[in-house]
């Protein structure tokens, strides 16, 4: 008696992953251009959206900026390198944990800031303070926060605001500006995202570092030749 045949044993199975290919993803011109990984795809139409994020640390290596995280998306696709665009940042849930302790009171703030060259971001600041903060106190800080924001957003250019989130420029003048309601002990600024984009591309935050020049190798010594032993004047005669 013949065996059974088993349904589908002749089909191939298809390998999806050999049918990718590795795209390099960039960041925007506001961070240089400079590589921030890799992704798979089948089709470069298909990365078009896709989004990713990074910590500061990672673009720039300054390790007091781990705990801030940046967001792309991206927009187009040239070859093998996948273009981004900036639409926000945050920080990192454990951070905010070691901010707001026992004994602690967090206050969340939102203001929707719009800069000079077009750009609507949402900005999310936190402020922290060692009591209780009441009500009416409350009511004028949120009130002092968008003054100062929107003053602030109206005098810079996006990759301004940005450079000044980052710095935590942003949040001392804030800090500043509140404290003729209450000393606050703390304002970070937790969240922004971009709600609508401008005109023009953005300019670099920071000027490119420039590559270390090679060093040069430095040719081999040659051994020293031994100096001739000098003759006293009474063994010459």
């Amino acid at each position: 008696m013949a065996g059974k045949k088993v349904k589908g044993g002749s089909r191939k199975i298809r390998d999806k992953w050999k049918a990718k290919e590795w795209y390099k993803i960039h960041a925007p011109r506001m961070f240089n251009e400079v590589e921030i990984g890799e992704t798979p795809s089948a089709d470069a139409a298909w990365l078009l959206g896709r989004t990713t994020e990074v910590t500061v640390h990672d673009l720039t290596g300054d390790f007091s900026k781990m705990h801030i995280k940046l967001k792309f998306k991206v927009d187009e696709v040239s070859g093998m390198d996948a273009k981004t665009v900036f639409t926000g940042m945050d920080l990192t849930s454990d951070y905010v944990r070691r901010l707001t302790r026992r004994k602690k009171t967090k206050t969340d703030h939102v203001v929707d800031v719009e800069t000079k060259d077009g750009y609507v971001v949402r900005v999310k600041p936190m402020s922290i303070a060692d009591k209780r903060i009441q009500s009416s106190q409350e009511a004028a800080m949120r009130a002092i926060m968008e003054e100062a924001l929107k003053s602030m957003g109206s005098e810079q250019t996006i990759s301004e605001l940005v450079k000044s989130v980052i710095s935590g420029d942003m949040a001392k003048e804030i800090s500043r500006a509140c404290r003729i309601i209450i000393p606050v002990k703390r304002i970070e600024i937790r969240k922004a995202e971009i709600l609508s984009f401008g005109e023009g591309v953005p300019e670099p935050i920071e000027e490119p570092q420039p590559e270390a020049p090679e060093a040069e190798e430095e040719p081999e010594e040659s051994e020293a030749e031994e100096p001739a032993e000098e003759t006293s004047e009474e063994e010459e005669q």
